[in-house]
């Protein structure tokens, strides 16, 4: 494979690597704090795309709808907690997921009724809308790079806020003991709602990013869910640094995998044979990864304190 497409298709790991962290940064906070598995945190990444793309058609703004949106999923968010996810803390994980899941038969039937089935177009901001050079004749689209800084400054706000502040305190302390955090006085509940809106939030804003160079479709989010799963088992559930370099290496993978694989075949195999066993291996080898690295660290690569 020449060099060009090669930095290309690892750039391109990386900016799914990033959309990846932040759809997992929220589900791993909400699993690592609540012990809740919430399948339909999917669903709020394709919500935080249509309002994004809604409000940026709208405005005729890519940013004030970008601006926009991220208050408008984090409402979403609370609303879904406040209306559904809350009452089923104290069950067990088998009535989460069936709940969660009805959730997200409920809200693609919602998207379909409110916008159609259709894809629903939108724009990347004109200042974003070029490529840079990365060696003579190969230019890379500016809005991909774009993501990939928005992400890395995502991941160390996050980190920030997680490791360097109270409520980040708070939030690690409801995760390692919370009973004994609500009988120092915290409203565990309240702390357990601004969790599940942040990463709501995070959840849409990857959405927002993600639309202007994915379709924004229903269901748009049920494949991302399965690898933001992947990502938080690999990286350790509750780890926000687990989280963020297990999805780089998972967005690599992915991303490297599906272009060398049915190259590499080729050694092998004819290139009919080759295209097929190359695209069959690579849709396996997250999970081949996820399975080696759980029998090598059930607990992840990267467990939270504690775990």
């Amino acid at each position: 494979m020449p060099i060009g497409l090669l930095l290309v298709q690892a750039l391109n790991g990386l900016q799914l690597g990033i959309l990846l962290f932040l759809v997992a940064a929220g589900l791993t906070l909400v699993f690592g704090v609540m012990h809740f598995i919430n399948l339909a945190h999917g669903v709020q990444y394709m919500l935080g795309a249509y309002l994004g793309a809604t409000l940026a058609a709208w405005t005729g703004s890519f940013w004030l709808g970008l601006v926009l949106a991220l208050p408008a999923a984090l409402l979403c968010g609370l609303v879904l907690e406040v209306a559904v996810f809350r009452h089923l803390y104290g069950r067990d994980h088998l009535s989460q997921v069936l709940a969660t899941f009805g959730v997200i038969l409920f809200l693609n039937e919602a998207v379909r009724t409110l916008w159609g089935s259709a894809p629903l177009p939108m724009a990347m901001p004109e200042s974003l809308s070029g490529g840079i050079p990365l060696m003579p004749g190969l230019l890379y689209p500016t809005y991909r790079l774009a993501i990939i800084a928005a992400g890395l400054a995502t991941a160390l706000l996050l980190w920030f806020l997680v490791e360097r502040t109270r409520l980040g305190m708070l939030v690690r302390a409801g995760a390692s003991n919370a009973p004994m955090v609500s009988a120092l006085g915290v409203d565990i509940g309240r702390l357990f709602t601004a969790v599940f809106g942040f990463g709501a939030m995070l959840a849409g804003f990857a959405g927002v990013l993600a639309g202007p160079i994915f379709s924004v479709e229903p269901g748009m989010g049920d494949n991302l869910l399965i690898l933001a799963f992947v990502v938080i088992v690999i990286g350790g559930i509750g780890s926000i640094r687990g989280a963020f370099l297990a999805a780089l290496l998972v967005g690599l993978l992915d991303t490297l995998g599906r272009s060398l694989l049915p190259e590499l075949m080729r050694l092998f195999l004819a290139p009919s044979p080759a295209r097929q066993a190359g695209a069959a291996l690579a849709s396996m080898l997250v999970y081949v990864v996820m399975a080696a690295i759980l029998a090598l660290r059930p607990a992840g690569l990267f467990p939270a304190r504690g775990a």
